[in-house]
């Protein structure tokens, strides 16, 4: 007997009230509307308030997801966060959202971290663990509040990045919907190129300050652009030709949302038309591991998702990691 299907049953997103746009950002760093927006295609971010945490978005976005798939927390034996700005160290930020949602306590709840690329490999994760039987539904979220880990007196990563969170629930198949594939990649060489440097066993206590400098991320854009690039189109090329596709017979392309350069240059690569991908960075900027997962919510609101159709979904992240998933409606 072969491993059920498993499908996602239903999407959710969540948003900070709190609006920063590029004007307001002018004020603070030596940038401008313009230069921001030509460079990354983003126009404003959400940010969320001092005492809004990682869970509390996670927690809003799976309200959202258990509404939309019909179930409730009840039902719910697995939960997976995937973020790179937890509540705390330890414990996982999983096991907050589980006490604000009244999950049972006969559920496996944890943290992964594979920053941008997270909510890939925790749906790849999920999803294995429900095709075993073991479990039968899972929450599976994206959550961040990257304002946390940001310079903002660094026009070159403060500009990018926003907070937020989106969650799907993953169970049986209902229907024809389900789960096609998953692949996941990593390339360790390139561990300078995205990285928060300090807090970490490395350097443990790096500022009695808790902002201090190591505390903040640090980027080489110019080179993750050709890197993200290459592995976008290869970790969508690979998951395609596994199943016998071909570009064209993909309805709507989710990629991690994080600039609008590597976007459009990922559509030429694959030969497909810019209206084919589904793209909000230009209201909420980079939320990491969040990113996909809000902007397959929004695509599904938005008609863009619909019964029958196969979505890819494909992003890259610190650490590099890479991924990509194949869905069907």
């Amino acid at each position: 007997m072969g491993s059920p299907d498993i499908a996602i049953l239903g999407t959710g997103s969540y948003a900070p009230e709190k609006i920063v746009t590029n004007d307001d950002l002018s004020q603070r760093v030596d940038t401008s509307d313009e230069w921001i927006f030509s460079r990354t295609g983003i126009r404003e971010r959400r940010i969320a308030g001092e005492n809004e945490t990682t869970s509390m978005m996670a927690a809003a976005a799976a309200r959202h997801a258990l509404a939309s798939a019909g179930v409730t927390a009840a039902d719910i034996d697995l939960v997976i966060v995937a973020t790179m700005t937890p509540d705390l160290p330890m414990p996982a930020t999983a096991c907050f959202v589980q006490h604000l949602l009244g999950v049972p306590l006969n559920t496996a709840c944890f943290d992964l971290n594979a920053a941008c690329s997270g909510f890939i490999y925790a749906l790849d994760t999920a999803w294995a663990m429900l095709a075993s039987g073991r479990y039968k539904h899972a929450l599976v979220i994206g959550a961040e509040k990257m304002s946390t880990v940001l310079n903002w007196k660094d026009r070159t990563t403060c500009v990018l990045f926003g907070d937020g969170a989106g969650a799907i629930v993953l169970g049986p198949a209902r229907g024809t919907a389900k789960i096609l594939g998953t692949r996941l990649y990593a390339d360790g060489a390139h561990t300078d190129l995205l990285c928060v440097p300090g807090g970490g066993s490395n350097v443990p206590d790096p500022s009695a300050d808790p902002s201090g400098p190591q505390r903040h991320m640090t980027m080489k854009g110019r080179e993750i652009f050709k890197v993200a690039v290459r592995e976008m189109e290869d970790a969508a090329r690979e998951i395609l030709a596994q199943h016998g596709l071909v570009a064209a017979q993909i309805a709507c392309v989710i990629p991690h949302q994080a600039n609008q350069r590597i976007i459009d240059t990922l559509a030429q690569y694959l030969k497909l038309p810019a209206d084919r991908f589904f793209v909000n960075l230009h209201r909420y900027g980079n939320t990491s591991a969040a990113s996909i997962p809000l902007a397959l919510d929004e695509a599904r609101r938005a008609g863009r998702v619909k019964a029958g159709d196969t979505t890819l979904l494909v992003a890259f992240g610190a650490g590099l990691t890479y991924g990509s998933a194949l869905v069907r409606w």
